[in-house]
């Protein structure tokens, strides 16, 4: 049975649907509806062609706003933390200190390990950042912390993704669900690939860590060799706060 080929289809009309600026001026543009694609016969939906440049404002906006942090630490951890856990207390510990040796705190803005690591940067009277995601209507709303004085918010998660991973000198983790998750193993793969220069990627909280770690060693690397053993190096486990920091001193200069 012969498949038809792709077609791209073009609709002619010259009223505009969408005007939009990207932010600093940088430019500016109007969308019309011919740039509203339709692929077919695999893809029925319509792609419209503002999305991609707002995709294209949300990239060239961020990297101007992280390029003015030249010495940064991003921290990554659970959204649901409260404050009396002893987790919270060793990210407001470690961003303190921190911004005492002058690094900006970044993060993602909202609660838990985010604002943990805002609130020490901000006592320590240090830079702190919060890169923001904006949610649907009807969807919860990612709150931004009290403690974020610089902040940007992105509507696209993989934007706003780049920008966390592009904008420090050390990756902090503490423990944190899916999100977390995520951002540690694709740090840890843009390393291994070399899409990365090699940065440290510290994880703070041996008893969390452990088992996950250990899962990587025994079945990735020794059981099914999907990883060599220099992957191992890729990242750093320490216990605490202070342990994170003094290991810090050593290789970030």
């Amino acid at each position: 049975m012969a498949i038809k080929k792709t077609k791209l289809q073009l609709t002619k009309r010259r009223k505009p649907i969408k005007s939009f600026r990207m932010k600093n001026n940088i430019q500016s543009f109007s969308v019309y509806p011919e740039h509203v694609l339709t692929f077919h016969p695999y893809h029925s939906e319509e792609i419209e062609a503002w999305k991609i440049f707002k995709i294209m404002a949300e990239f060239v906006s961020g990297f101007e706003f992280i390029k003015r942090y030249k010495k940064a630490a991003s921290f990554f951890g659970s959204a649901r933390c409260g404050f009396r856990d002893n987790v919270y207390k060793e990210a407001t510990k470690l961003a303190h200190k921190l911004s005492k040796e002058k690094f900006t705190i970044i993060t993602g803005g909202g609660p838990g390990i985010m604002e943990a690591a805002n609130k020490g940067a901000t006592e320590a009277k240090g830079t702190s950042v919060g890169i923001n995601i904006k949610f649907d209507q009807g969807l919860e709303t990612e709150k931004r912390n009290n403690y974020v004085e610089e902040s940007m918010s992105f509507d696209y998660f993989f934007v706003r993704k780049v920008m966390l991973s592009f904008a420090s000198r050390v990756y902090i983790f503490f423990p944190g669900g899916f999100g977390t998750l995520d951002e540690l193993f694709e740090m840890i793969t843009l390393v291994q690939t070399k899409k990365l220069q090699p940065i440290p990627i510290i994880l703070v909280g041996r008893e969390f860590w452990t088992p996950l770690l250990s899962w990587i060693e025994q079945r990735l690397y020794k059981k099914n060799k999907a990883i060599s053993e220099k992957d191992l190096d890729i990242y750093y486990l320490v216990d605490n706060a202070d342990e994170a920091f003094q290991l810090i001193k050593s290789i970030v200069k």
